[in-house]
């Protein structure tokens, strides 16, 4: 199975950018013991380099067309993209309905070791790495962010939070610099959540919150608007939204360009 969407990335990055196939450890880091080998893919802009580089850490469905089109975008901003798959090791596909299957300290490991691996790269520069993630991959964001990780030691410069769910329990420790981007009609990851996060910081200066007023989940997803099962068989609607995903986008770029100078 691997193999095969490591093919299927290859296709989809025929026309741009070259994706290659790589394997790094998952770390044990704070509370977050190591997981599986990781598998993943990389994705560079033309030249050497050396370039920035960004974790695109995927939703609950793994890895999707979804995840390329992000890969894509991000390349052509000029940064070298690593995208792990944290499902796939784990033998499981997608945790929409069983979120507890692969949690997100359980990711925060997988991305200790993925900027470990960064480090090693001549192409990569030292100390400019960020993250973005979208939806299961935002709440991995946002954890991952958390001052217990200390994952500013390993390199990371700031993260990208697409519709996290976020846990006033357990997120209001951020020590890196965060874009956080939710939709007020999110009916799957609330953003009311995230409000009482922020309103929770140690460290507020370090937080950017975005409240889309019309925005559902997934709202930068081009695919059809529809609804979706989740935990407990409970469903969510998707939809793109035409407002808020040129918003978002330009905030991010904008965001990397100063985090990762």
């Amino acid at each position: 199975m691997i193999r095969l969407l490591a093919i299927a990335f290859l296709m989809l990055f025929g026309g741009g950018a070259a994706a290659q196939s790589v394997s790094f450890p998952s770390i044990a880091v704070g509370s977050s013991a190591a997981g599986p080998e990781i598998k993943g893919w990389t994705y560079k802009p033309a030249g050497a380099g050396p370039f920035p580089a960004v974790i695109l850490a995927h939703s609950c469905s793994g890895t999707t067309p979804h995840t390329d089109t992000w890969g894509r975008l991000l390349v052509s901003w000029g940064y070298l993209v690593l995208a792990p798959d944290s499902f796939g090791p784990r033998g499981t596909k997608a945790v929409c309905t069983t979120p507890r299957t692969v949690t997100h300290n359980m990711r925060v490991a997988d991305i200790a070791g993925a900027l470990d691996y960064l480090a090693t790269r001549p192409d990569v520069i030292k100390g400019r790495i960020g993250i973005i993630g979208h939806s299961h991959g935002g709440s991995t964001v946002i954890r991952a962010a958390q001052k217990s990780f200390d994952l500013a030691k390993r390199g990371l410069a700031g993260g990208v939070a697409y519709y996290p769910n976020c846990n006033p329990a357990f997120d209001t420790g951020i020590d890196i610099p965060v874009l956080l981007l939710a939709g007020d009609k999110d009916d799957w990851t609330p953003a009311d959540r995230c409000r009482q996060v922020v309103a929770g910081l140690a460290r507020p200066d370090l937080v950017e919150a975005v409240y889309y007023p019309n925005a559902f989940h997934s709202f930068d997803s081009k695919a059809r608007d529809r609804t979706v099962p989740g935990a407990g068989g409970k469903m969510h609607q998707l939809a793109y939204d035409p407002a808020a995903a040129p918003d978002a986008e330009a905030r991010t770029r904008a965001f990397f360009a100063k985090v990762l100078q």
